[in-house]
């Protein structure tokens, strides 16, 4: 295996917590890495409007791959580098199809200019980051106009993996589905050529390096393409099933820091072995249901 020179990480359920904490010895970690000389790149399923806690934790550090892949932000900077969005005819085709399969289905859509949610779908007053967002019907019009980067589907009487496997092959000529959220229904839905995997590869070659030169980490399905492409895929000892076999390598729980586990043995030359062979590509097998 080659040198790793870049560190990619997810960041809900790999390094912060669900109370917002990003403990000491995961920040120590990054900050060693980056003092070696190490790229960090954070690529998250959020919005580029919610990385609070990584600016906390780490500073405008550069560029954060945000909404799966969707779209590439410049902290330091402040601005959007690259979206790939979805058309609003296309989230109006896509929610046509999965409200003839399930009828109590709700949906949001993320674009790069904000959050628009449908009535049901969350209580704004359950989540601070949604402050100030009045509920309604998705404004298509909108929606073409500043294109969404990422269209969400919530149902309250199954499994995201349940949901997925219903609608997946309705929509699947349409957008790439896949789901982060433990313990609800939600799946997340973006152009077909969208995901963690292709956004990373992009943001390496810019710098000039190969899978070989990438460790990632993550914890869920949302990871899968990205864990399969880097050249040392670690999971989370705490993620998702499906993450630990996407993955070469699973290391410590959250609890345990496992990503700051991980970074002290590659800091340390005490890198796992080689990554098993996979499709060679940008992970896109993961899509199939």
């Amino acid at each position: 295996m080659s040198a790793i020179k870049l560190i990619a990480s997810d960041i809900d359920g790999t390094i912060l917590h669900p109370d917002g904490r990003i403990t000491e010895r995961t920040v120590a970690a990054f900050q060693a890495a980056r003092a070696a000389g190490l790229e960090i790149v954070f690529v998250t399923g959020r919005p580029f409007r919610w990385l609070t806690p990584i600016q906390e934790a780490f500073g405008k550090l550069g560029t954060v791959i945000c909404s799966n892949g969707a779209l590439v932000y410049d902290l330091e900077t402040d601005r959007i580098l690259e979206s790939r969005t979805l058309t609003g005819t296309t989230v109006a085709e896509v929610r046509r199809r999965i409200l003839r399969l399930e009828s109590a289905a709700r949906f949001a859509a993320e674009t790069p200019h904000g959050l628009y949610l449908e009535p049901g779908f969350v209580e704004p007053e359950e989540s601070d980051l949604l402050e100030g967002i009045e509920p309604g019907l998705l404004p298509m019009d909108r929606l073409e106009a500043e294109g969404t980067v990422k269209l969400l589907a919530k149902l309250g009487t199954t499994t995201s993996e349940a949901f997925r496997k219903a609608v997946y092959p309705e929509v699947s000529d349409l957008v790439a589905v896949t789901h982060s959220a433990p313990g609800v229904a939600l799946l997340e839905m973006s152009r077909p050529d969208v995901n963690k995997a292709v956004a990373l590869e992009q943001f390496a070659r810019q710098l000039g390096l190969t899978r070989e030169h990438v460790a990632a980490f993550g914890d869920m399905p949302n990871d899968l393409e990205m864990l399969s492409w880097a050249g040392l895929g670690c999971a989370m000892g705490s993620g998702h099933k499906l993450a630990k076999k996407a993955a070469a390598a699973v290391t410590g729980t959250l609890e345990d820091d496992g990503v700051a586990q991980m970074i002290e043995r590659i800091l340390d030359g005490a890198v796992p072995g080689e990554r098993r062979e996979d499709d060679g590509g940008l992970g896109r097998k993961a899509q199939a249901p």
